[in-house]
């Protein structure tokens, strides 16, 4: 099962009760509190209490789509809805039958779902929907909200996540295959200084890496491009678009991690003015450098980078531009490695992995470091 939980934010209501309706519901992670669908309709004429349920199954479907295996924690400010799904309260009415049952079948087709009650302005970004929804009935409209993929509009929600560690067998389904491009050398890599959100530009060596890394990938069948925002980022995607055709999608969540005060310096400069904080920062990847991203916090983005990354392009092949830290992390998920394994790897610039995400089975990390494409 996996270890991920979603909570799940429902509403609905109707001008009149019964009267024009429409529910909205949303999706965030539990652990970063990201929003990661947003869906809502009018529905016509209805009640309430159908409305409510209404946003209920949606917010369920929602998360199924998300991860059919993660704990879902649903919150509503509907006691009638909360109470009644939670078994405590017996449902009369015979409009809420089959709404309750099939609220239950999306349940039970997730690993646990747990119901509770919270006051109406602590629901306000799902009742801000609903309103939406139900603005539309009242003008006659039959209006439906998606998290859409234009720029500016939400983020999708994320795709099935797969738990490195199953043990269900081997997987069955078409991968998302993630091609992993580390970026070519910049000035502060020749010195083996911390680059982290520091623009460094692409030297001519590394523009070079990155041409020849684009003759590699032109046959291999990519679908999409995604990288990093940081310019030696972008600059090395520019490439692999001018030889594939393909357009560049830019993800923030890849950028590198950012190491504060250590940023332009070499280890020995660090060690040299934060000791204790270097030795703590090799130690663990809680430990960030002062005034910089812990590995752990940098984990968390990546891995909804990755969650993005899986709905979008669900079943095809991304190639995807990124940095040291967010690659490692990569591989380590996939391997279900712990995060000290990002301590126990390296990664040349301009090389090249790749991982294939099953959504019914364990990953599988097909290539690392591979710089056959540089030798030439």
């Amino acid at each position: 099962m996996s270890s991920r939980k979603l909570v799940v934010e429902a509403d609905g209501g109707s001008r009149g009760n019964p009267g024009p309706a429409g529910y909205g519901a949303l999706v965030r992670d539990a652990l970063t509190g990201e929003v990661l669908a947003e869906v809502a309709e009018s529905i016509g004429h209805a009640t309430n209490n159908v409305a409510e349920y209404r946003g209920l199954i949606a917010g369920l479907g929602a998360a199924a789509e998300i991860d059919p295996s993660a704990r879902v924690e649903v919150r509503m400010d509907s006691k009638l809805v909360v109470e009644q799904m939670s078994g405590r309260w017996k449902i009369k009415h015979p409009d809420m039958v089959p709404l309750a049952l099939r609220a239950r079948e999306l349940a039970e087709g997730l690993g646990a779902v747990s119901y509770g009650w919270i006051p109406r302005n602590r629901n306000a970004h799902a009742d801000r929907l609903a309103n939406e929804a139900m603005d539309a009935a009242a003008r006659g409209e039959h209006w439906v909200r998606k998290t859409e993929e234009e720029p500016g509009e939400p983020e999708p929600p994320p795709a099935p996540s797969t738990s490195t560690l199953s043990t269900t067998g081997p997987s069955t389904s078409t991968p998302l295959t993630t091609v992993l491009l580390r970026h070519g050398e910049t000035p502060l890599s020749v010195e083996k200084r911390f680059a982290g959100t520091t623009d460094a530009p692409l030297t001519e060596r590394g523009r070079a890496q990155a041409r020849a890394a684009a003759l590699a990938l032109k046959g291999r069948g990519l679908d999409a491009i995604v990288t990093s925002p940081l310019a030696r980022c972008r600059d090395t995607a520019a490439e692999v678009a001018a030889a594939t055709g393909l357009d560049v999608r830019v993800e923030d969540g890849l950028r590198e991690a950012a190491f504060g005060e250590w940023e332009g310096l070499t280890f020995a400069e660090a060690g040299a003015g934060w000791p204790g904080e270097l030795k703590a920062w090799l130690a663990s990847p809680d430990a960030a450098p002062p005034g910089g991203e812990s590995f752990a916090h940098a984990a968390r983005r990546v891995r909804t980078a990755l969650d993005k990354l899986k709905v979008r392009y669900r079943e095809r092949t991304v190639l995807v531009v990124s940095h040291v830290t967010p690659i490692k992390l990569l591989v380590a998920d996939a391997l279900g490695a712990p995060l000290p394994a990002l301590y126990r790897m390296h990664l040349d610039v301009g090389s090249l992995s790749s991982i294939d995400w099953y959504a019914d089975g364990p990953a599988t990390l097909r290539a690392f470091n591979d710089v056959h494409h540089l030798e030439t």
